[in-house]
């Protein structure tokens, strides 16, 4: 995705996942957001993108984080939501084992009150190591932990698969993660 897009796919996450406000944008109670109601704040906030700008972002970005309505009428992100929205997403089994990346200057800290969604609605997990140490990298050394997912959810904690394939849970308290050993860490 060349610079310009990028930058367009950024405020795209900040008004549909943090602060539809900023350009006086209503999200309906599952996230999506009328099409031209987006164009039409952006273009407000002096932010210059076109449909045909969001239908690329959309096809191209490699986190796949925006859905588009059938009809492409609306948008909305596919999770990461700081605000109250219900993305109407149905509890399903985990699989045995998630990751999470992070940086290794929050290790102590995650070790010892788990993994909590901080602003965001969920906590965020990925299917494999590879994605769980790209995450970990964009907050500095990576760290990778190991979740018991199976565990967890037999506990009683439910979890969610997101349109782009991001594994989401209310919270994953401390004896159901491990460091992942830094050989396994690629």
């Amino acid at each position: 995705m060349d610079k310009a897009l990028k930058s367009k796919s950024k405020f795209l996450s900040l008004v549909l996942r943090h602060q539809p406000q900023l350009i006086n944008l209503s999200l309906d109670a599952s996230g999506w957001a009328d099409m031209n109601a987006l164009l039409a704040g952006a273009a407000r906030q002096g932010v210059s993108i076109s449909l045909e700008d969001v239908l690329e972002i959309v096809a191209t970005n490699d986190k796949q984080r925006f859905t588009l309505s059938e009809d492409k009428r609306r948008i909305r992100a596919s999770q990461g939501h700081s605000i109250d929205v219900d993305l109407q997403l149905t509890p399903v089994a985990p699989p045995e084992v998630l990751y999470h990346g992070s940086a290794t200057r929050f290790a102590d800290a995650i070790l010892a009150t788990g993994l909590q969604p901080g602003q965001r609605r969920h906590v965020h997990l990925s299917a494999d190591v590879e994605t769980a140490h790209k995450v970990g990298s964009r907050h500095g050394k990576p760290v990778i932990f190991r979740i018991d997912a199976r565990a967890l959810s037999q506990a009683g904690h439910a979890f969610y698969l997101s349109a782009n394939q991001v594994w989401l849970t209310d919270a994953v308290p401390p004896q159901y993660l491990s460091l992942l050993n830094t050989s396994q860490q690629g």
